[in-house]
């Protein structure tokens, strides 16, 4: 899929392309469907930028001020408004590789969304509620950094230990998932022992990406008790390959939903839009068809990004440029707006119809998902997909 109207001039998103006329990776962006090499192009920006415009992750690009990253963006906007610049140092997306835009430094997954943990509850349960915790602060686990892969990447079923019946068992999961979440990607460090303000949390985010973290909730369901997920998610999460910065979101900020409960005072937010109006989709396609599974928003989310960044560096826990802060699954509370099969399946126990006729409860081989976002008027992500393919030999 192309989705060329997420990419106006309203978003020029960062990415790492390379092509036949351009081998070497680098930074590039996207304006509709052509692909361009920032360093190729006549921009006003300081010596710090131009020189990682060069490099092979955004990781330099994203460590720089903000205030050097709102020259860049101005700059940008100013040069490739100019189509015979866009026609000149364009290349076509279609003769473009895109790659792991940076190099992950952490991966950190919180559960951000009220209505995910409820449905959860509920398909496991029978009976909506929520973790003790969650009305007070962002639960989150730490996540594994090393199988963190782009959009396209093959996704292997895993093997692993479930149970089920009074017997335990080893082989590859029965219960392949999906989650629909967004990340931020930080930029700007912290210092170790230093937690960081909500009100600075902006500062230290270089920008969103699309996540898909692949669950396999039978090997999950038997190894949280009473740790966390370990095996039943580490074995691949899978990124869109445009980050999308704050600024050009900045049109759609919104508010929050009201807290329920008084939060403890690093949580109290001041800002009147700190979240963002960002419509997400969930596809299953199976075959030469797909299924439109889920419809949400960022915007019903519980906590927010800034949350996020202020619970995680509360005790002291450093930032580290090109850390993860991923949302969990964003979900509301229709079936609909189910952002993963086991909330849409009741853990597995119903099936749903897709477009070929067929029916399912978790995901074959074969299968894949695709995930977009996207504001409305020229800003979006594009799409983050991923495909199963079966589990290796044992």
């Amino acid at each position: 899929m192309v989705y060329t109207e997420h990419f106006s001039l309203a978003n020029l998103p960062y990415g790492i392309a390379s092509c036949s006329a351009h081998p070497d990776r680098a930074v590039a962006t996207r304006l509709n469907d052509f692909v361009i090499f920032l360093a190729d192009l006549p921009l006003d920006c300081s010596n710090i930028v131009k020189s990682a415009l060069t490099k092979a992750t955004l990781n330099e690009l994203a460590a720089v001020s903000k205030s050097d990253l709102q020259q860049l963006r101005s700059s940008l906007k100013q040069v490739l408004g100019d189509d015979t610049v866009v026609s000149k140092f364009g290349y076509k997306l279609s003769d473009a590789s895109l790659h792991m835009p940076i190099s992950v430094a952490g991966f950190f997954d919180f559960s951000c969304s009220k209505d995910h943990v409820q449905n959860m509850e509920e398909a496991i349960f029978g009976k909506k509620g929520m973790p003790p915790s969650f009305l007070h602060y962002p639960v989150g686990y730490t996540g594994t950094s090393s199988s963190i892969v782009v959009s396209g990447t093959q996704v292997r079923r895993p093997l692993g230990v479930t149970a089920a019946g009074g017997s335990v068992s080893f082989g590859a999961t029965k219960a392949m998932d999906y989650e629909l979440e967004l990340a931020a990607i930080i930029g700007k460090p912290s210092k170790l022992g230093d937690g960081v303000a909500l009100e600075d949390a902006d500062d230290h985010i270089f920008g969103l990406v699309l996540l898909n973290d692949w669950s396999a909730r039978d090997i999950q369901g038997f190894e949280m008790k009473p740790l966390g997920p370990m095996n039943g998610k580490s074995f691949c999460t899978s990124i869109s390959p445009w980050v999308v910065t704050l600024d050009a979101l900045e049109p759609f900020a919104t508010a929050a939903p009201a807290k329920e409960l008084a939060v403890s005072s690093f949580l109290s937010e001041t800002k009147a839009k700190p979240s963002y109006d960002i419509k997400l989709e969930a596809e299953l396609v199976r075959g030469e068809k797909a299924t439109t599974i889920c419809k949400s928003n960022v915007s019903w989310m519980y906590w927010t990004f800034r949350d996020l960044v202020a619970q995680h560096t509360v005790n002291g826990c450093n930032l580290n440029t090109g850390d993860v802060l991923a949302t969990g699954t964003v979900s509301g509370e229709g079936d609909d707006a189910h952002g993963c099969l086991a909330e849409l399946t009741k853990g597995g126990k119903v099936q749903i119809e897709l477009a070929d006729g067929s029916q399912t409860t978790y995901l074959q081989d074969g299968d894949g998902v695709r995930m977009t976002a996207y504001c409305g008027n020229g800003v979006g992500f594009g799409d983050c997909t991923g495909f199963i393919t079966p589990s290796r030999a044992v």
